[in-house]
Parts: structure tokens; sequence; C-alpha cells
């Protein structure tokens, strides 16, 4: 078999494969962070909460280089200060992709470039350079055949839209026309995506009580509450709907279609000060949760139902460097020792999970450190636990938290003694769960494969792949094209035949 076929019925297969990968929720990772971990431990927690795709705001090498081989979808991006540069000199683009690109995939799964950050309404005097710096990336990535790997896009605010509300009469700032019209033919003829920051916490918060606070947190409205579109007559239950259909009809309001929006920044503030009373942990919690409940569902806006809303939370930890309001410091839905702010799985792979006959025991979020060391001393001492994986140098040690290393111990226990009255409990600082634990290499008693290493996560994500026909926006999981091969030579169909058949 030819390369050439290989890649031909690769390609093929990228059409069927689309329909069987899921929406995601990704994670937003910034650096204004005091006692920011290491990249291999940010790798740790991003594994142990079972997340598959993040968002850098710069491309840290060191992050990079700890994303290898984890399967996990890496967006990079272009600083602000960056884009000058590469705007005006294709060979600073063709250095950049070489440095931040070439020298790691495909072993670092990076599948975007983000250039800049909301350049447009936070650099204007940069907004000339914009589609000069997203063509140059874009042509050394064709140099280097990596443009079927990497997609090139620029992240925009709902600054750019005059009003978003209706949305089916939701246009662009007309002050941008020129520079967003050539945006979108460039995402259209590169088969790339539109990338919105959306935070329904400020439109909300500008909005000074005409929406109410359950619209943003994407709570059930009463009737006589219910938010429609007087034009198309759509119910939009949440104003994160709103402000997606908004920029679907904006992109269309310039004679563009086909080109899908991938939400790169929301989410809302736990903490805020004294003038700002609904950025609460139990508002946050609302809306993270709802979000990924939204996004799990894999439909569209009302206008486009049919398009997933893939998303990226903001953030992973809180910034507590940066300046301006309290909230600024406050997006981050873990603390920087990977324990959570507030109940939350970061994963829409719920029914993965749920699937799973396994039971596990794992310590409670939240519960009392003191309580918590108790429950780890006694599991490893007279439980007689098996603690070794959680010791230094060990592959349970990473994250270094007693809630980590609690659960692993109370879950070693647990599995060991529950046919014999053991139970999880451990003075009430343990709950169970059918969710299995496993990341990486460490791997928790109980799990269906904890002998090979291999638990109830999916395979690696080598992808997005897409042919110059239009399948780049296809997640495609190549493992799984690779078994279906696999599949295939050993029924004895001939290769060239099946690409015939396609």
């Amino acid at each position: 078999m030819t390369a050439a076929i290989w890649f031909q019925a690769t390609l093929l297969l990228c059409g069927v494969l689309f329909n069987a990968v899921g929406s995601f929720v990704g994670i937003n990772i910034g650096t204004d962070v005091s006692n920011l971990p290491s990249a291999v431990e940010i790798v740790a927690i991003l594994r142990a909460h079972s997340i598959s795709h993040v968002r850098l705001f710069n491309a840290d090498a060191r992050m990079l280089n700890a994303l290898s081989n984890t399967g996990i979808e890496v967006m990079i991006s272009v600083t602000n200060e960056e884009v000058t540069t590469i705007g005006e000199s294709p060979s600073a683009a063709a250095d950049w992709i070489n440095k931040n690109v070439a020298a790691y995939v495909p072993t670092t799964n990076i599948t975007a470039i983000a250039v800049g950050s909301e350049v447009l309404t936070s650099l204007p005097n940069a907004s000339a350079v914009i589609v000069p710096a997203m063509n140059y990336l874009n042509k050394a990535l064709v140099a280097s055949n990596l443009n079927y790997l990497v997609k090139v896009s620029t992240p925009h605010s709902m600054g750019i839209i005059s009003r978003p509300f209706p949305p089916s009469t939701a246009t662009f700032n007309a002050t941008w026309n020129s520079t967003i019209y050539q945006i979108l033919q460039f995402l259209k003829n590169t088969n790339s995506f539109y990338m919105l920051n959306a935070y329904p916490y400020y439109e909300y918060v500008k909005s000074n009580g005409i929406f109410p606070l359950e619209y943003a947190l994407f709570k059930p409205l009463p009737s006589v509450k219910q938010i429609v579109d007087p034009n198309t007559l759509f119910h939009y239950s949440s104003m994160f709907d709103a402000l997606v259909d908004a920029t679907y009809n904006s992109i269309a309001a310039l004679n563009f279609s086909g080109i899908p929006i991938v939400v790169t920044e929301t989410g809302w503030p736990w903490s805020g000060g004294a003038n700002e009373p609904d950025a609460t942990a139990e508002n946050a919690e609302t809306y993270n949760k709802n979000l990924i409940r939204r996004v799990a569902n894999d439909s569209g806006p009302p206008s486009q139902p049919a398009i997933p809303i893939n998303t990226y939370i903001y953030e992973l930890f809180n910034e507590d460097k940066r300046v301006g309001p309290e909230s600024g410091r406050n997006w981050g839905v873990l603390f920087t020792n990977g324990t959570a702010v507030y109940d939350i799985k970061l994963s829409t792979s719920e029914s993965l999970d749920a699937n799973s006959s396994a039971v596990f025991c794992i310590a409670r979020s939240g519960a009392d450190e003191t309580s918590l060391q108790d429950g780890l001393n006694w599991a490893c001492g007279p439980g007689q636990a098996n603690c070794g994986p959680i010791q230094q140098g060990q592959p349970c040690y990473i994250p270094n938290t007693l809630q980590n290393h609690a659960s692993y111990a109370y879950n070693d226990y647990y599995q060991k003694m529950r046919s014999s009255g053991g139970t999880c409990d451990f003075g009430g600082t343990a709950t169970t769960t059918t969710v299995d634990p496993s990341y990486g290499s460490c791997r928790f008693t109980g799990s269906l494969n904890s002998s090979t290493g291999e638990g109830l996560f999916p395979p690696p994500v080598f992808g997005p792949v897409g042919p110059p026909s239009g399948c780049s926006q296809n997640f495609v999981h190549l493992g799984t094209v690779f078994a279906l091969f696999a599949a295939l030579i050993l029924s004895g169909m001939d290769v060239e035949h099946f690409v015939a058949l396609w």
C-alpha cells in the first residue's frame, strides 16, 4: 500500500469519523500567578482532571515539552507583543513556526494557533497587520506540511459587535468591517474557525438588570421572562447561546457561511469587590457546571443547531498578579495545589464514566485538611493500604496534594477491604464515585485496566486533521483511523479497492 493511498483513504474516513467525535470543553492557562506550579505539575493536574484541550497564552517551551505524549490538544498563542513583528516579516513568521510548532509536533499535539488576543479592541494599532500575520504563519505551516494539522485564527471579544441583541440583527462594528472581512476570508480559505471570547458575566453586569441573572447562568426562566428574538422567534435559554448566535449572524451579514465558532474564553469570577455582588463561588460553580452540561449536548445555538460549541473555560488558576478589579483575579477553577475552588468536573465525558460498573473511594472535595491527614495516616498505617505509588518519584505523587494522596490511599484500602466490611467514610472525608480517578501512569486500584495502564480515558487525539476539501473542523482520532485500517487489513480487503468504493 502506497503512502498516497494511505493518506487518501485517511482523508476519506475523516467525514465518517467526525460524527463519532463529540464536542469538548477545554481550559485556558494564564501565567500571572504567584507560586505557579511547574509545567510537569500543571500537566499532572490537567490529567488528574481529565482535561483534554488547553489553550496557552504563549508558546512556552516548558509547557510544550511537558505536554508531549499526553494526547492533550494544545492551542498556542502569538502574544500581542509579537503580532506586529510577524505581520511585517514572513521570515519572522517562519522562524516562529519552526521554533514553536515544527520543533514539537507530532509528539506535542498542537492543533491551533491564536494570533494575538482581542487585537482589534485591545491593540487597534496592530489591526493593519493582523491579517498579514495570519497569512504569513499559515504559509509557514504549508511550507512545513503542517497546515492540515494546525489551524490559524485570532480571538475576538464581543466588543466588535455593536448590538448583540436581538441576535438576528447583530452586525460587526462598521469601523472594522474591512479587516473583519479579510479575516473571515482567510478563515474560509484555510478551513479554520472563528475564535470568540464570550463572557455572559460582563454582558449581564452591563445590562443593569435588563436581563435576569438566571439567563446568564443557564438557569431555567419562567414564561414571563423568556428571551425571544422578535424577528426569528427563536427562544434563547441562555445568554451564552445568544452571544454565539449574534456572532454567527454578524458573520452572515458579511455574506460568509460555513465558518464554525469556537469559544476561546468564557467563565465566571468566583470572588469580587464590594461593588461586584454577582462574582460569587456559587454563581461561578453554577455557570461552569451548566456550561459543561450545555456543551456536552453536542448542539449549536438556535440559528446553527448542528454545529457544536467547542469551548475553553477561563481559566485554570487564579491570576492573582493581574491589576484591575478584584473579580479579574478570581476566575480560576482550581487552586495551584490542584484542588478545586468549588465542586466541578472539568470534562464532558460523563457518559463514558457512567457506563462503568466500577466504584472508587476518593477524598471529599473541601474536606477538613487535618481530618484528611488523619485519614491518610490511618489508611497507610493500620489500614494497610499500599501507599508506595504516592511517594516522591512514584507515578501518583504528582499532583503533590493532600487530597490526591488521600484519594489514592482511601481507594486502595476500600478496594481491598469492602468485600469484608470496609467502608468509604474516613471520618466523613471520603465519598464514592463511578468516575475512574486514574490519570497518566497513575492507576487507581479497581480501574478496569489497572494492569495495563489503560483506564476509562479515551485514546490520545492526534488531530484535528483535514484535507483541502474542508474536513479541517472534524476533530479526528487518528488512533481510530489506524484501528479501522488494521481491521480492514485483517479482513483481507484490498485498500485500493476500499478507496475506490469511497
